[in-house]
């Protein structure tokens, strides 16, 4: 039937996709009885390791809830690119209709989703009845991880869509029940669904003994993610109340007019703190589960001709992550069983990758001054390698300057081989390149024999304690304000030792000035719904928090549920590059740079007479889109689309369950805010 293949996959294409292992062989659903399959923990364990598989090629918008993994075209930590983080560029800041509503496909989908009911609802009773053979707490924890998954399924749904149809059953291919679970549930709604989830998954879960390790979902993974959700969905709603992005009737929410919302009632404030004491119960059980991080040795690495070894740094670089407390969840790879990737192939090659001059200035110095302090002793910003000198570790760590020596293809290790001279900033596949002059090094390995093709065994993290740090620390600062409790003190303490920052936290509040923050970092965290938040301690919170989880893929969601991107609306908002037009520039070869060309497209960087394209007027800086008038951001730079919040539901889904297929007025499906069920329209607000 046309309807039921565009609304959910058949039980049948259940177990279609490619295995995490050789030997994983499934019987399709559709055409075996419950009785004769899943009577074993092992077989348990099997099917729930199938929905982890993403070695292939990662996309945060399109794999639902997969885990984060590196792959052979790029990786979660390139996640960042869209933001003031990283140098890249995406569609949803065109000024221009680049972002479009879709005729078919989209993310209203329901991928995975009914399998997973399906594996919920015929492995209950038999735990119940302690029918599955096998050990006990392995056929648990399997049947956990149905409900862990099933959550992530939905939390990617919540980040992309709002307001979901929540299903539970897998469902028959009947017209009219598949037509009345299209009904879109409030965000909320979604939300406390979700936490549900991970509470049951939590009760069923162990932390990796017995069936795994940690390269399974553990108890504690399950807790961070209820924590991430409560604080995103708490955030969300704060800071979106009274626009249709809630649901809220007197706000315009779509959800409103439809029947089946008649007796929906909505408390934002009520939601609000409902979610901050879910995040913060949550968040404090896994931080106070692993009290100490991972060591900073304060030992640089690459820096020196020694192979060096600094935990921090090796806990994103190494392939076997097993032994860190503070790793809650990782992804192993394997050549052998076809399950290596290309990271560190692709982060030698550079990429159009790098820092951003905005997001360099964020870091504190190691007195916990910001730089433009008269008293923080900052080194300027002339040469990348000043930018380091005595600052905060995570920069001198994870960053990579001229001087070092990353690897070579003649050597097998970081530390032998040429030195890295000067930031190829030209924006192609060169050795060392980076687009910004500031190139990443989180999860760079130290061994070249990594740096090829499908054969890089790096682990992936894919949840760690210190987040649990960071989101207490939030979410107590949106329950109580400034007055922070003795346990949010204590993580942020904790963090900024790790970070070698002096643990003087007042110190760095009382040296905060917003209005120089804004001049230096241009940081889009300082805004909130369009207005510019005024808490010292909240802008240090989100600080801390962009420092940390560099490269790690979280920028663009904080953004959205901060709605920090208001402030775009009218564009002219400009990322940079390192200061190549200073003193830099004697060190680079005669012809390497190329700008002011007589034809447009033959410029690699911008001009030094780029005024206005420069940083706060400086044209000595790199202007990232200003390389070429041919670029559609040149004249624009990044604006914003209140629409662009969340994604449009493509034209099909309301045709496909409307009443007579083709009135989508008579759909149980909504648009959300700002988009037009029509194909090929943009953002209309």
């Amino acid at each position: 039937m046309k309807f039921f293949k565009h609304i959910l996959l058949t039980v049948a294409t259940a177990m279609t996709f490619t295995s995490c292992d050789d030997y994983l062989d499934v019987t399709p659903p559709s055409s075996v009885s419950p009785e004769m399959y899943f009577t074993t923990a092992e077989q348990l364990g099997y099917y729930t390791l199938n929905y982890y598989c993403n070695y292939s090629a990662w996309d945060a918008n399109g794999v639902g809830g997969q885990f984060p993994s590196h792959s052979d075209y790029t990786s979660f930590i390139h996640d960042d690119g869209a933001t003031d983080n990283e140098g890249a560029i995406s569609s949803i800041y065109y000024e221009g209709q680049d972002y479009k509503v879709g005729q078919s496909g989209g993310l209203w989908n329901f991928d995975r989703i009914n399998d997973l009911n399906w594996f919920i609802r015929t492995v209950r009773p038999k735990i119940e009845a302690e029918e599955i053979g096998g050990s006990d707490v392995a056929a648990k924890h399997y049947f956990g991880e149905g409900y862990f998954l099933r959550a992530q399924e939905y939390f990617f749904r919540l980040r992309k869509l709002g307001d979901f149809p929540i299903i539970t059953e897998s469902l028959s291919d009947d017209r009219e029940t598949l037509i009345a679970a299209s009904k879109r549930s409030p965000r909320n709604i979604v939300a406390r669904f979700i936490i549900e989830d991970l509470d049951s998954a939590a009760r069923l879960l162990s932390n990796g003994d017995g069936i795994g390790g940690r390269a399974r979902i553990t108890r504690d993974a399950a807790l961070l993610l209820k924590a991430r959700v409560a604080l995103y969905e708490a955030t969300w709603e704060k800071y979106f109340a009274g626009t249709p992005f809630v649901p809220d009737a007197a706000s315009g929410w779509a959800g409103a007019k439809k029947d089946y919302n008649s007796d929906f009632s909505y408390d934002n404030a009520a939601e609000v703190t409902y979610f901050l004491d879910q995040a913060l119960a949550a968040a404090k059980e896994v931080a106070d589960n692993h009290p100490v991080l991972t060591a900073n040795n304060k030992q640089e690495i690459g820096v020196t001709t020694a192979v060096g070894a600094n935990p921090y740094y090796d806990m994103f670089a190494s392939v076997d992550v097993s032994g860190y407390d503070e790793v809650l969840m990782y992804r192993a790879a394997d050549r052998e069983k076809a399950g290596a990737h290309s990271l560190n192939q692709y982060m030698r090659a550079g990429q159009p990758r790098g820092y951003t001059q905005e997001f360099a200035n964020a870091f504190l110095m190691d007195n916990g001054l910001p730089i433009y302090d008269p008293n923080s002793g900052y080194a300027g910003d002339d040469f990348v390698t000043d930018t380091k000198k005595n600052r905060d570790w995570r920069w001198r760590l994870f960053m990579k300057a001229p001087g070092e020596y990353p690897y070579s293809d003649a050597t097998d290790r970081m530390g032998l081989g040429s030195k890295f001279d000067v930031p190829d900033v030209r924006g192609g596949s060169f050795k060392y390149a980076t687009t910004t002059g500031y190139k990443k090094g989180k999860c760079m390995t130290k061994e070249t024999k990594y740096t090829s093709t499908s054969t890089d065994e790096t682990a992936s993290v894919v949840f760690r304690a210190a987040e649990a740090y960071l989101i207490y620390m939030e979410a107590a600062w949106e329950r109580y304000g400034d007055r922070l409790d003795a346990d949010a003190w204590k993580y942020w303490e904790a963090i900024r030792t790790r970070a070698g920052v002096d643990t003087d936290i007042q110190k760095t509040i009382a040296a905060t000035d917003l209005d120089k923050e804004e001049y230096y970092t241009h940081d889009l965290a300082l805004y909130s719904g369009g207005k510019r938040i005024t808490s010292k301690v909240l802008y240090n919170i989100r600080r801390e928090r962009r420092c940390e989880l560099m490269s790690e893929g979280f920028r663009l969601d904080d953004l959205y549920r901060w709605r920090a991107l208001d402030q775009l609306k009218g564009g002219k908002y400009f990322l940079h590059g390192a200061k190549i037009f200073g003193p830099m520039l004697s060190s680079y070869p005669k012809n390497r740079l190329k700008y002011d060309q007589p034809k447009q497209s033959d410029n690699n960087v911008s001009s030094p007479s780029d005024i206005e394209g420069g940083f706060n007027g400086n044209a000595e800086y790199l202007s990232l889109w200003r390389i070429t008038s041919e670029n559609q951001y040149y004249n624009s730079g990044m604006t914003w689309h209140m629409a662009h919040y969340l994604s449009p539901i493509a034209v099909d889904h309301f045709l496909i369950s409307s009443a007579d297929g083709v009135s989508v007025e008579t759909s149980p499906i909504y648009q959300n805010p700002y988009w037009e069920i029509m194909n090929g329209t943009a953002a209309q607000e």
